[in-house]
């Protein structure tokens, strides 16, 4: 037997001892319309722009970033980071302006939109890993039960990464009535944990599920998929449009920055809130994730260039997942929406607001963030003209 004709059972082999976390691989029709699809070539689904430059490190270099003791204290708060203590009271309301979404920690947000309730991106597990003894574990708990969080119209998901998509949380929710929308190849995944067909709804880039008098449509984002070591790019990756009779939302899941952003808002906006991805971001991986001022320039472009709506900042925050400091992304993206004229949210994990309200922006996360060499800047900064007033 020759080396190449032993490779395919050793692959069998392997794929045998995945456990269920790990998912399953497209086959069959599923594969043969990811074949179809026009944004899947020479064997991969691929991303709308090409990669740029980014700075490089060998593995020794990233070892030595990633376990420094004192870059490691940095990348996660030094005391319980303050959930919000009344979430199910606050939600056994219906909202008074149509809209209210309520961020869980991460990328998860429960959308009420229009009297329908969306829930992206569900993370309740412990860690974002196909083990529970490894990987990125939870800085805080999840704010409410997951059980006690009542009926949902959609799930929507993302893309595959474990701090997107949770076994254990799809488990769960597979056992209600809801409704999955997720992108092209992810069902492969949610069949395996017991997701009923009739239940999915997969979709390629700009196509649209219609759910409870919801439009929900996959756009374009810059990322990459796979649950596994051998990462074979056959799910697709995407942001969301969400669009209500008298309610548009987006979601950007995660990726980086690139200029269909304004093509996005032109067809399906202007949106009233925006969840924006804005941590984990890392000048080794700048085409994948997006910086806080990238994240408040992706809003401008949602939104026809126009400060209009909310931005939500997600994707920070529950998980240490990058270099750089747990609190360094909501800082950054505050002071950046205030330059830029952007209306931004600041809640406490499980705090609902109402983007019509425009909730004042207050940075709780700085009681609990390890210290600042010089102190924390003044919030909301001083201006000027306040500063020449206070001389005289």
């Amino acid at each position: 037997m020759t080396g190449a004709d032993a490779l395919p059972p050793l692959r069998s082999r392997l794929r045998a001892l995945r456990t269920a976390a790990f998912g399953a691989d497209p086959a069959g029709e599923r594969m043969e319309r990811i074949r179809r699809s026009p944004h899947f070539a020479d064997g991969v689904f691929q991303n709308p722009v090409s990669a740029g430059p980014r700075a490089s490190a060998t593995t020794l270099e990233f070892a030595k970033l990633y376990f420094r003791k004192e870059e490691r204290r940095r990348r996660s708060p030094v005391g319980p980071v303050p959930l919000h203590a009344t979430t199910l009271a606050d939600l056994a309301q219906p909202p008074a302006t149509g809209l209210r979404l309520t961020w869980m920690g991460h990328s998860s947000v429960l959308a009420e939109i229009d009297g329908r309730r969306v829930l992206f991106d569900p993370v309740w597990g412990q860690r974002c890993s196909p083990f529970a003894f490894a990987g990125p574990k939870r800085l805080h708990p999840v704010p409410v039960p997951l059980a006690s969080l009542g009926p949902v119209d959609a799930v929507v998901i993302s893309h595959d990464h474990y701090d997107h998509l949770d076994m254990p949380t799809i488990r769960a929710l597979a056992g209600t009535g809801t409704v999955f929308v997720v992108p092209l190849g992810v069902g492969a995944h949610l069949e395996r944990w017991g997701v009923p067909a009739d239940r999915m709804r997969e979709l390629d880039w700009n196509e649209t599920a219609k759910i409870a008098g919801l439009g929900l449509t996959a756009t374009p984002a810059r990322h990459f998929c796979g649950r596994g070591l051998r990462n074979q790019q056959h799910t697709l990756w995407a942001s969301w449009a969400v669009a209500g009779p008298e309610h548009r939302i987006y979601h950007s899941g995660d990726t980086g920055y690139f200029e269909g952003f304004r093509d996005i808002g032109a067809e399906h906006g202007p949106f009233d809130a925006t969840m924006i991805q804005i941590g984990a971001y890392s000048e080794y991986w700048p085409d994948i994730h997006m910086t806080p001022e990238q994240g408040i320039r992706t809003h401008l472009d949602l939104q026809g260039g126009q400060p209009l709506g909310v931005m939500l900042p997600i994707h920070w925050g529950t998980f240490n997942l990058a270099f750089h400091p747990w609190a360094e992304p909501a800082e950054r993206t505050m002071f950046a929406a205030h330059e830029a004229g952007v209306a931004t949210a600041a809640p406490r994990p499980g705090e609902p607001f109402q983007p019509a309200d425009r909730p004042a922006v207050t940075p709780w996360w700085r009681s609990v963030a390890g210290p600042v060499e010089g102190g924390w800047p003044v919030w909301p900064p001083v201006e000027s003209a306040q500063l020449d007033l206070a001389a005289d």
